[in-house]
C-alpha cells in the first residue's frame, strides 16, 4: 500500500478502579469516567478523508489543529481542555525530515486524545507508565510525555557538543574540507533543533500556568521542570550553533594560510629558478661568440655558476626571513 494512503492506527487504554485495558477506540467517545482514557491516532494526514481520523466529540477547532500538516509548539487553553503540541525524537528515521515528530493533544481531565504523522520514541515508554496505572488524568499525561520527550532528546543535543569537541581536536591535523562538512551539518542540526526545542519550552511552562483542577501540584512541579530541561538544551544549541560558526571562521582562516604558505613556496621556487633560466636561455641561443664554447669544462662550470645563483637567491629569502611560516 501506497505510505501516502495507509490507514490510520488506533489505540486506546483506559485506566479505571486500578484496572489497565485497551478498550475499542469507538467507545472512547461515549466515556464520561471516573477513570481515565487515552485515545491515539498515529498515521494522520497520509491521504485519509479529512476528518475521519479524530473523534467527533474533539471541538472542530481542535480538530483542524490536530490534523495540522505544519505545526509549531503551542499551548492554547479551551474551556475546560487544553491544545497542546509539542516535539520530539521519531521512532524511526525518515527521509527528508529534521528527525522530530509532531504529537499533538486534545487534554482534558479524564480523556487524553492524540494525533501524530509517525510515530515518536517517547511513546511506548507513555504506553508502558499508562498500562502501569501511573497516568490517571490528563495532567500526568501531559508532564509524563514532557519528561518522556525531553529524556529522548537530550542525547541528541549532547552528541552535537561532543561531535563539535571531536571537531575542535581535529583542527591541527584533521581533513579542513571534511572538518568543514562536518561543521556546517552539526551546525544546521543545532538550529533546526532549536527551532523546536525553544516553543516546547514555551509551551510547557504555559501548561503548568492552567488553572485546571486536573493539573496537580506534582504536575506543574514535572512540567516546569521538563520546561527547564528544554531550556538548558535550547541554551546548548545555541552555544553549539556559535561556537560551530566561530569553528568555520577558523577553518576559512586555516585553509587561507594554507592557500598562502602554498603560493609563497611557488613564488620562491619561481623566484629562484627565474635568474637560472635566464642564463641558460642565453647561454644556450644558436649564435657565434659563446664564451668558452669549446671549453670541455664549461658544462659544469656553467651548472656551478647556476647552482650558486641558486644558492644565493635562497640566501637571500632566508636572510630576509620570508621562509619561515
Amino acid at each position: 500500500m501506497d505510505a501516502k494512503t495507509r490507514p490510520v492506527s488506533h489505540k486506546a487504554l483506559l485506566v479505571e478502579n486500578g484496572t489497565v485495558s485497551e478498550i475499542p477506540p469507538e467507545a472512547v467517545a461515549g466515556y464520561a469516567g471516573p477513570g481515565f482514557v487515552w485515545l491515539h491516532a498515529e498515521g494522520v494526514g497520509h491521504g485519509q478523508r479529512e476528518g475521519t481520523e479524530i473523534p467527533e466529540y474533539v471541538p472542530p477547532m481542535a480538530k483542524n489543529a490536530l490534523l495540522a500538516s505544519e505545526t509549531r509548539p503551542r499551548c492554547d487553553e479551551v474551556d475546560d481542555a487544553a491544545l497542546i503540541n509539542l516535539r520530539g525524537p521519531a521512532a524511526e528515521a525518515m527521509e527528508d525530515s529534521d528527525g522530530l515528530v509532531s504529537i499533538r493533544l486534545w487534554v482534558e481531565g479524564h480523556r487524553v486524545t492524540s494525533a501524530s504523522r509517525h510515530r515518536m520514541a517517547a511513546l511506548p515508554k507513555v504506553e508502558r507508565a499508562m498500562r502501569a496505572g501511573k497516568l490517571t488524568d490528563g495532567g500526568d499525561f501531559v508532564a509524563f510525555l514532557a519528561q518522556a520527550i525531553s529524556t529522548a532528546l537530550d542525547p541528541e543535543v549532547a552528541d552535537l557538543g561532543d561531535s563539535l569537541d571531536d571537531c575542535e581536536g581535529m583542527l591541527d591535523g584533521g581533513n579542513v574540507y571534511e572538518l568543514r562538512r562536518k561543521i556546517a551539518w552539526i551546525r544546521s542540526q543545532s538550529i533546526v533543533l532549536r527551532r523546536f526545542v525553544a516553543p516546547d519550552r514555551d509551551a510547557l511552562a504555559a501548561m503548568a500556568q492552567l488553572e485546571f483542577e486536573w493539573i496537580a501540584k506534582e504536575d506543574r512541579m514535572h512540567l516546569r521542570e521538563a520546561a527547564d530541561r528544554f531550556a538548558r538544551m535550547a541554551e546548548e544549541l545555541e552555544a553549539v550553533r556559535e561556537r560551530a560558526a566561530l569553528l568555520h571562521e577558523q577553518l576559512t582562516d586555516l585553509r587561507a594560510e594554507m592557500i598562502d604558505q602554498r603560493s609563497l613556496a611557488i613564488a620562491v621556487v619561481a623566484f629562484i629558478f627565474l635568474p637560472l633560466t635566464f642564463i641558460t636561455g642565453l647561454l644556450g641561443m644558436n649564435v657565434e661568440g659563446i664564451p668558452a664554447a669549446k671549453e670541455p669544462w664549461a658544462f659544469w662550470g656553467v651548472v656551478g655558476f647556476c647552482v650558486l645563483v641558486g644558492a644565493a637567491v635562497a640566501g637571500w629569502f632566508a636572510w630576509r626571513h620570508w621562509l619561515e611560516d
